[in-house]
C-alpha cells in the first residue's frame, strides 16, 4: 500500500499502478522529505515530480506544503492514475484550510517536457525516480536539460538501483549527498554556477 506520509493529506491511500513502476517505499519518501524540509524546501516550493509513476513523490510535496507540483508521465494507464491521485490529494487539502496549492499532470516523456519547457518557468526542487532499465545517456540529457529550469538554490534528487553508477551530472549541477536505503540510492545535487 502506497500512502501520503505526512502533511494536510497525511495518511491518504493512493493508487499505484499494476505494472510499469516501482513505487518508493515509505521509508526511502521520508528520507526525502527530512532532507528536503531540512534544507527548506517543502513550504511554498516549485516541485517537479520526473517519471511521476503514481504521483507519489510529487503529492508528499503536495501534501506538506509545495505551492505547485508539475507531474511528468508518459504512460497512459499511470497518468490517468496520478490524476486520479493528484485530485483525492487537493481534495483532502482543500479540505484542511490549508491554501489551495496547483498540480498539473503532463501525460508526455520526461525529455520532451524538459526540452519545451519555458526558461522563464523556475523550479525549486526537482524528483526524478526514472526506471531501472533508463540508460545513463538518458539520464544525463535528463539533468543537462533540466539544469537551466532551476532556481539559484534547487535542490535535485535522482533515485537510483543501488547498482547504478553515479548520475553524470551537467555544468551548473554537483553531488552535495548520496545516501543508500538497502537497493536504493538517493543521489542529491544543487546548483553549482548559473546556467543560461
Amino acid at each position: 500500500m502506497t500512502r501520503i506520509i505526512s502533511g494536510a493529506a497525511g495518511s491518504l491511500r493512493l493508487e499505484v499502478p499494476k505494472s510499469g513502476t516501482r513505487p518508493t517505499s515509505d521509508r526511502v519518501r521520508e528520507a526525502i522529505f527530512s532532507t528536503l524540509d531540512s534544507w527548506g524546501f517543502t513550504d511554498g516550493t516549485r516541485v517537479l515530480d520526473l517519471y511521476a509513476g503514481s504521483g507519489a513523490l510529487g503529492l508528499e510535496a503536495l501534501s506538506r506544503g509545495a505551492s505547485e507540483v508539475a507531474l511528468v508521465e508518459k504512460h497512459p494507464q499511470a497518468a490517468q492514475i496520478v490524476s486520479r491521485n493528484a485530485k483525492k490529494v487537493l481534495a483532502a487539502i482543500s479540505g484542511s484550510g490549508s491554501p489551495a496549492p496547483r498540480a498539473e499532470v503532463l501525460r508526455q516523456s520526461v525529455q520532451a517536457f524538459l526540452d519545451a519547457a519555458p526558461r522563464e518557468v523556475l523550479w525549486d526542487v526537482a524528483l526524478l525516480d526514472p526506471p531501472y532499465d533508463l540508460s545513463e545517456a538518458e539520464l544525463a540529457a535528463n539533468l543537462t536539460a533540466l539544469a537551466p529550469i532551476l532556481t539559484d538554490d534547487a535542490a535535485v534528487l535522482v533515485e537510483r538501483d543501488a547498482r547504478s553508477p553515479e548520475p553524470t551530472w551537467p555544468a551548473g549541477l554537483a553531488l552535495v549527498r548520496r545516501k543508500a536505503y538497502g537497493d536504493t540510492v538517493l543521489w542529491w545535487a544543487e546548483r553549482s554556477e548559473r546556467v543560461e
